[in-house]
This record gives structure tokens, C-alpha cells and sequence, in this order.
């Protein structure tokens, strides 16, 4: 077993075939009911996969989760990083605009994957990966004080999502993504 299915031959398409799968049948359950009321016999019969094939894949409905669930993570990091050049402090870029307006169907499962402030499972990964891409690319351009801004962009961009999905910051998904832009345009200014 293991909690993190990349691990396991990326480059078998059997198992990413079985994976999506999985993916799949979760999001659509997720759809219907909330994970807490999710099992791993009705979402393995959904799959049309053994329960011995989900435990070979997934730790646990979790894990599985924070996977399907790994497209937002990856969304988010680009949608940050989708301009060139100097970026409009004032307007968010389009992918970011594009990101929170795609949130909404899936909500339930993301806040009970992220916890308010940024915490979850799906935050730790949202963090982790956000981090690494802005501090890559601040050092990539000599800019000041590379790992407080990163970190510093990492935890606001969780903070604020995570609140804005559990309802503590009010704000249609394009009035959030202009807000928070103008937020990480600041951090990114600060030396």
C-alpha cells in the first residue's frame, strides 16, 4: 500500500487506467453525498474494481481524494504563474479568473479536503506545490528574499481559498481571484 499512487510505475497504464477509474467514481459519488458518506465497496463497485485493487493503489477514501483532487493543485499553481512580464496589479490574469470560477462544483469535497486557513490534506499539497513553483521561479530571476515570499504566497493563496470555500471571506469567484491577486502582486512587490 502506499499514499502516494504516483509512486507506484507512473508508466504503467494499467494502473493509471484502474486510478483514473477511481478518480472518477469519487468525484461522481462526491457529487451526491459527501466524502464522510462515501464507502470503499460502493465506490470500488462504481469503478468496476476490487477492493483488494483500491488498497493496492490507496491508503484510504483520502488519499484517493486528495488525488482526484490533485488537478486543482495543479490548476492553482498555474493559474498564479499564467502571466509574463509585468503582471496588472489591478486585474487578475484570465487562468486565474478561469480557476475560481471552476471551483463550485466540486466544493464540498475540497472543503472537506482543505480546513479553514489553508490546513487539510489538500492544502499541504496546495502549499508544498505553490511553494516550490514560486520559489523557483523568484530565484530564477535573483529576486529578494526568496523563500519568505514564497512561503509567504503559499500560505495566503491556501488561507484565502480555503476560507473563501468554507464561506469566511465573501466574494463571487471573480471578485476572490481579483482580490487575492492583488494580495500576491503586494507579497511579490514587498522587499
Amino acid at each position: 500500500m502506499t499514499s502516494d499512487p504516483r509512486a507506484d510505475s507512473p508508466a504503467d497504464p494499467r494502473a493509471e487506467r484502474t486510478r483514473a477509474k477511481l478518480r472518477r467514481a469519487l468525484l461522481d459519488e462526491c457529487a451526491r453525498r459527501p466524502l464522510a458518506e462515501v464507502s470503499v465497496a460502493a465506490l470500488v463497485r462504481a469503478a468496476g474494481v476490487g477492493r483488494a485493487t483500491f488498497y493496492l493503489h490507496y491508503a484510504d477514501l483520502e488519499a484517493l481524494a486528495v488525488d482526484a483532487c490533485a488537478d486543482v493543485v495543479r490548476d492553482a499553481v498555474d493559474a498564479l504563474h499564467a502571466w509574463r512580464g509585468r503582471p496588472d496589479p489591478r486585474s487578475a490574469p484570465d487562468a486565474l479568473l478561469t480557476f475560481f470560477a471552476g471551483l463550485p462544483p466540486h466544493a464540498p469535497l475540497y472543503r472537506a479536503l482543505l480546513s479553514p486557513g489553508g490546513g487539510g490534506p489538500l492544502g499541504r499539497v496546495l502549499h508544498q506545490d505553490l511553494r516550490a513553483r514560486s520559489l523557483a521561479e523568484r530565484e530564477l530571476v535573483g529576486a529578494p528574499e526568496a523563500p519568505l515570499i514564497a512561503s509567504a504566497v503559499a500560505a495566503t493563496f491556501a488561507g484565502v481559498l480555503a476560507d473563501w470555500l468554507h464561506g469566511l471571506v465573501e466574494a463571487t469567484p471573480e471578485e476572490i481571484a481579483h482580490k487575492v491577486w492583488r494580495l500576491l502582486v503586494a507579497l511579490h512587490a514587498s522587499r
